[in-house]
């Protein structure tokens, strides 16, 4: 295994970060989320990747912030990372994200995979929220976040009792888009991946733009937004650029 905090793994338009502090539960070290940062920074630059996975090494996905850190008195231990650079990092990247949750995801570790765009489960994963525990407020997203995925009362019982919850309740509680075997936890996370590079690219990034920026708008307000985006997009296409797609869609509806 790489000494590397973050192990960044290029697969033609995909690219994968593995958290890598295993023997810590991928636990957020200031080094770790610095390093996270970077990697996220350079996949913005990288005219390549076009999806993203994040993965963590060992058996949890990541277990929150290094809390020996954050309690060493030290320049680590206060509030500065709220509000961080690897949330903004994570947020600015333009393609799909997908969080492959192999084991615990738990506090920060919720957080990160709620900050990404998709979540599929291992058998093994378990999510949980312990800000409240801990004696902190969620500041990477997860108090707005969670509420609108699973609901208010279901949000309510997670964040303020630090209870578990396992990969099955994920499912059925709409959090995660579904459920695999620990061996079919990559090769399910890749092949989305790669259904997803058969789309145009810059639609593919369109697309994810418009749900997320409508997403915060009231309805009458998102749909006059994907309207006037529509007819921009629509305005710069070209008749043979339809045209070479259509061969794409059909061959790979075919084929499915």
């Amino acid at each position: 295994m790489s000494s590397d905090l973050v192990i960044l793994e290029r697969k033609g338009g995909v690219s994968i970060l593995t958290l890598n502090r295993p023997d810590d539960m991928n636990a957020i070290s200031s080094a770790l989320m610095n390093r996270l940062t970077e990697c996220f920074r350079s996949l913005q630059d990288d005219d390549e990747t076009r999806v993203a996975i994040v993965t963590g090494a060992g058996r949890a996905f990541c277990a929150g912030m290094d809390l020996k850190e954050l309690s060493s008195g030290g320049d680590e231990s206060t509030g500065g990372k709220i509000g961080n650079p690897v949330a903004e990092a994570i947020a600015d990247f333009e393609g799909p994200i997908i969080a492959a949750v192999n084991g615990y995801a738990v506090t920060a570790g919720f957080e990160l995979a709620l900050a990404c765009d998709l979540i599929i489960a291992s058998t093994e994963a378990k999510f949980a929220d312990t800000h409240a525990q801990v004696g902190m407020l969620p500041g990477w997203g997860l108090s707005q976040r969670l509420p609108r995925i699973i609901g208010m009362p279901r949000a309510m019982e997670l964040s303020l009792t630090g209870n578990k919850l396992t990969a099955r309740q994920a499912d059925e509680w709409g959090l995660v888009n579904r459920v695999v075997e620990p061996d079919e936890l990559m090769p399910t996370c890749l092949a989305l991946a790669n259904d997803m590079l058969s789309c145009q690219p810059d639609a593919l990034r369109g697309c994810k733009r418009l749900m997320v920026e409508g997403s915060g708008m009231p309805l009458a307000e998102a749909l006059a937004y994907e309207t006037r985006e529509a007819k921009a997009w629509a305005d710069q296409v070209t008749a043979t650029a339809i045209g070479k797609r259509r061969g794409v869609v059909q061959t790979r509806n075919r084929a499915q």
